[in-house]
């Protein structure tokens, strides 16, 4: 299998990343409205638990669309997958300590980091436009972080808002992928 190919039964797969970031969007944006309406605290556990079933409910979703939910076993990307996967859970702690520092970090911070765990995702799937999503969580956590250093909720609705379109466009670009030409 080529690199190429690969790449493609990725994009065909996960239909071009739209269902992981729907999930995502709306994970985050259950965490923006507990921190707004109900706490900071409530707001980080929607997050961080939410966040463990991310991929689980992204193959439920594949799954109840009929579609394929998971690579083949010939595909030498899935190990990438699986690497990047594990990048958010595991550079978290970082997280952890900014928000020890100053709570209202604790957005800013995941924004940066599943903006970065988002780069590799330009090659996994053969999309650029996953530079463009890790250029937004990445450089919004950062101007959040440090012009916003006193508000809480900001990062949590942008980040969803910026999944959720980024989702909504991977569905629109899956679909034109998908979708024979007309002659």
């Amino acid at each position: 299998m080529t690199v190429a190919d690969a790449q493609r039964e990725v994009r065909t797969v996960f239909l071009g990343g739209s269902v992981g970031q729907l999930v995502s969007g709306v994970i985050w944006l259950l965490s923006a409205s507990l921190s707004t309406w109900v706490g900071t605290r409530e707001g980080i556990i929607a997050l961080v638990v939410g966040g463990m079933f991310i991929y689980p409910l992204t193959q439920l979703v594949l799954w109840l669309l009929g579609c394929p939910w998971a690579l083949s076993r010939a595909n030498p990307l899935r190990q990438l997958a699986i690497q990047v996967a594990f990048m958010v859970p595991m550079t978290l702690p970082v997280v952890g300590g900014a928000a020890l520092h100053n709570v209202n970090w604790f957005y800013p911070g995941c924004m940066m980091v599943v903006g970065a765990h988002y780069l590799p995702f330009m090659f996994l799937y053969g999309m650029w436009q996953y530079g463009v999503l890790a250029a937004a969580l990445l450089g919004g956590g950062y101007l959040l972080g440090t012009l916003m250093p006193q508000e809480f909720a900001p990062g949590g609705w942008l980040a969803a808002a910026a999944l959720l379109l980024f989702g909504l466009a991977a569905a629109e670009m899956s679909r034109r992928d998908r979708t024979p030409p007309t002659s």
